[in-house]
């Protein structure tokens, strides 16, 4: 492994930043366990990949790619694929279910309206006889 460089150090210790917030949210419940599992799997893959980049090019030339910076980006764009669909995805559930939930406070709004509407007539006229 050698001596580390300045680069190294710096990206293994937010990492390390990263992964203890991963750890904290999953144990406070801020995050799935899963989610938790996940991104703290990615952040030991990633400080590896960091400190022994001949590990990437040599996982790399296994999969018939070139270089090792070349798999991590292939790698990193399927992620950020699959990152924006999920969001996508749930970005149109909360939209459904918000208006779903618009829809049935406008309905109670407009009973309660036509309920009021209906004994203030009902008022005026035991006021006119």
């Amino acid at each position: 492994m050698g001596t580390l460089t300045l680069f190294q150090i710096i990206v293994v210790g937010v990492l390390g930043m990263l992964f203890i917030g991963v750890v904290v949210a999953g144990i406070r419940g801020w995050s799935t366990r899963r989610e938790a599992f996940l991104w703290g799997t990615l952040c030991f893959v990633a400080a590896v990949a960091t400190l022994r980049p001949n590990l990437t090019t040599d996982l790399a030339k296994m999969l018939s790619i070139n270089r090792g910076a070349d798999l991590i980006t292939y790698v990193a764009i399927i992620m950020m694929m699959i990152g924006f669909w999920t969001t996508y995805m749930r970005l149109r559930h909360l939209r459904r279910e918000l208006t779903s939930l618009v829809r049935h406070i406008a309905i109670l709004e407009a009973h309660d309206a036509s309920s009021s509407d209906a004994t203030a007539d009902h008022a005026m006229s035991e006021e006119r006889a």
